[in-house]
């Protein structure tokens, strides 16, 4: 009997979905992120960066290359570099990785109007990135950025490149549909041919959303001889995103024959986690992970399931790690708090285990219970208050909320050792709040950044003792997201603004300065 084909699986969430808008993960979570995907999902490769980004991706890489290498994962760890020797291959090395995913221009346009360069001395660049990467020992796969329209527009182009690195030590060809274009139709044509015309080649696919086809033409690559699929968790990506892991690996597995060794059970946990540390949170229709779609709420439905499971499909929620439900989900009360992060996959170092131990029971002594549910949401707001300093904080506060009155607040707040005071009236509690804290910055000539979006949570299952998280964009030059995490939702928010005000601090505070000349001498005394 003929062995089925198997598909390998490389998720990039800690790459290209880092590209949606508004998500940067913390070096923290992209370790944490990096440890479920390989050890709890088993995928079989994770690209996690991209090189010359930022300091702060350098960190990230170094945490997961070290943790790789002691567990002699460190060949299915992949950074994007691009051809520009020795400056990709060099910052890979120092990130302590070994695998470089080369970004090459698959299509004319694209060479022709962004590199400005003939396709010989794109070609000649190619081998010398390839070259230089064999010879620090760094494995090389290829990108052929818009490829899916180098077939369309400039087939014989990108044909020729993909007959040269044929001839290269390259592992993989990379072929992305960089502009989420390609119908299922063409995704069939063109990978029967490749796969015709070079059949001893490995050929991923990385398919983006834009017409809701990536699961489609996902399908269709791997039918038609595509050896690897690239994936996103919860379809996190650029515009309208990548193909989302879970989809992915439901379609593979119930639609064709072919092997994947993705532990679906494991699927829904590592989503609910990512949800929270990128702050994009899932909808309720979500395939396979939305919290609506193993709800059933017609009674109809409900006496069917008893009844011969009439309303069952081969979606069995037990296969991705849920249960399908007729009422709330369950909850956990404090003596549970280790085993549930056992049973959520979550490895955390001891430190930041106790930090979450002690903010859990804090949180807990605010109402009745703490839920499974609550969790994810308690462990990002732990990880980000970690990652800030805390030169600012509330010291106190006092709210009125009147029916018929404005809502007041007084404010207390502590600016690097130094108290100030302010009352305000606002249209609500949060309103009377930033307007207190407008008026103490104002007094040191400080401005605050501007507030362009506010999302308020609860767990699923959540009741009206349920945690509220509150996350908060911020527009300061840059934007950033900032959580709180309370009982109660205004407090959720002044959490959230406190850490935005620490943020911004760190950004602008220069104590070697004789003076700020943005905030002037007094907050410099302040400050200082």
């Amino acid at each position: 009997m003929e062995a089925k084909r198997r598909i390998e699986l490389m998720d990039t969430t800690l790459r290209d979905g880092e590209q949606t808008s508004g998500v940067s993960f913390l070096p923290s979570e992209k370790l944490q992120i990096a440890k479920l995907l390989l050890e709890e999902l088993k995928v079989d490769r994770i690209e996690v960066a991209s090189a010359r980004v930022s300091e702060g991706e350098l960190e990230g890489v170094q945490k997961i290359t070290h943790w790789a290498a002691q567990k002699g994962y460190l060949d299915r760890v992949e950074v994007l570099g691009f051809v520009d020797t020795p400056v990709s291959v060099n910052w890979i090395l120092e990130a302590g990785a070994k695998v470089l995913n080369l970004l090459t221009k698959g299509s004319l346009n694209h060479l022709v109007h962004q590199l400005k360069k003939t396709p010989e001395q794109h070609f000649e660049d190619i081998r010398k990135s390839i070259e230089y990467a064999q010879s620090k020992g760094v494995s090389v796969n290829v990108y052929l950025e818009d490829w899916s329209n180098g077939m369309r527009n400039s087939e014989e182009y990108t044909m020729r490149l993909i007959e040269l690195l044929t001839k290269l030590p390259v592992k993989r060809i990379m072929l992305p549909d960089t502009l989420g274009l390609l119908s299922p139709d063409e995704v069939t044509k063109y990978f029967s041919q490749l796969v015709a015309q070079f059949p001893e080649i490995h050929f991923d696919f990385h398919a983006h959303n834009d017409y809701d086809l990536s699961v489609a033409n996902v399908m269709e690559a791997v039918l038609h001889g595509a050896a690897g699929i690239h994936t996103t968790v919860n379809g996190l990506g650029e515009r309208a995103g990548n193909a989302p892991l879970e989809s992915v690996v439901a379609v593979i597995k119930d639609f064709t024959d072919l092997q994947i060794g993705i532990q679906e059970q494991k699927i829904f946990r590592v989503s609910k986690l990512v949800e929270q540390f990128s702050g994009q949170h899932i909808p309720a229709n979500k395939p396979v992970v939305g919290e609506n779609v193993f709800t059933q709420t017609a009674g109809i439905h409900a006496d069917g399931d008893n009844k011969k499971n009439l309303y069952f499909n081969d979606l069995m929620p037990e296969r991705f790690g849920r249960q399908r439900k007729y009422a709330l989900g369950k909850t956990s009360g404090k003596a549970n708090i280790l085993k549930n992060l056992e049973e959520l996959g979550i490895s955390l170092e001891k430190e930041e285990l106790a930090r979450v131990t002690q903010r859990i029971i804090e949180l807990g002594d605010k109402k009745e219970r703490v839920t499974t549910e609550d969790l994810p949401y308690i462990i990002s707001d732990v990880l980000q208050n970690n990652s800030i300093s805390k030169h600012i904080s509330i010291e106190g506060y006092h709210m009125t909320h009147s029916k018929g009155l404005k809502p007041v607040v007084q404010l207390r707040m502590n600016i690097h050792g130094k108290i100030y005071d302010e009352i305000a009236t606002g249209d609500g509690q949060y309103d009377s709040f930033m307007k207190a804290l407008k008026k103490i910055y104002k007094s040191f000539g400080k401005e605050l950044p501007k507030l362009t979006d506010y999302h308020v949570s609860i767990p699923p299952g959540g009741k009206t003792d349920a945690f509220v998280e509150t996350v908060i964009t911020w527009d300061y030059g840059k934007i950033f997201k900032t959580k709180g995490l309370d009982p109660d939702q205004t407090v959720a928010a002044m959490m959230a603004t406190e850490k935005m005000l620490n943020i911004i601090e760190t950004m602008n505070y220069n104590p070697e300065l004789e003076e700020s000349p943005k905030y002037g001498n007094e907050y410099r005394a302040v400050a200082g």
